[in-house]
């Protein structure tokens, strides 16, 4: 389910409760089926508002947290994990950096992986694919989903 429908149900239950008990005690004349009743029509009103607040104050920490995983191909073998991260972090926050190893001789293969917000992947595909990197053209492309057998 969308967690801004579920915030809008929880929003007006809790406002029907409210009115449930509260409007019986301001008016004496009123039921509490009618008080439950308008605390649903008033939540139902002010729920959408709310959520539109939540949502738009939440808005930019959504898209802080959108990460991308990049490919890196064409490495130095000579390169480590700081030095591609450095060269990374021009383009955007880098989360991690993972240079892949040969399991045998434990040298470096030549590629990687890089992940990094959403906003700064697209800057380094960009920017830095055909790159020169140590003496090095990269490849640098959206990674694609490893696929279980």
């Amino acid at each position: 389910m969308n967690p801004s429908f579920i915030f809008n149900i929880v929003i007006t239950i809790i406002i029907a409760v409210i009115m449930y008990f509260l409007l019986p005690i301001v008016t004496a004349d009123i039921s509490s089926s009618l008080a439950a009743s308008v605390g649903v029509l008033i939540g139902g009103i002010l729920t959408p508002l709310l959520s539109n607040l939540v949502n738009t104050s939440n808005e930019e920490s959504d898209t802080v947290d959108e990460i991308a995983t990049l490919y890196v191909g064409n490495l130095p073998y000579r390169a480590n994990e700081q030095a591609v991260q450095e060269y990374f972090e021009q383009q955007g926050k880098v989360v991690s950096v993972r240079l892949m190893k040969d399991r045998r001789t434990g040298k470096r293969k030549g590629y990687g992986f890089v992940e990094m917000d959403a906003k700064g992947a697209n800057k380094a595909i960009k920017h830095l694919n055909d790159s020169s990197f140590q003496e090095r053209t990269l490849k640098v492309r959206l990674a694609k989903d490893k696929v279980e057998d």
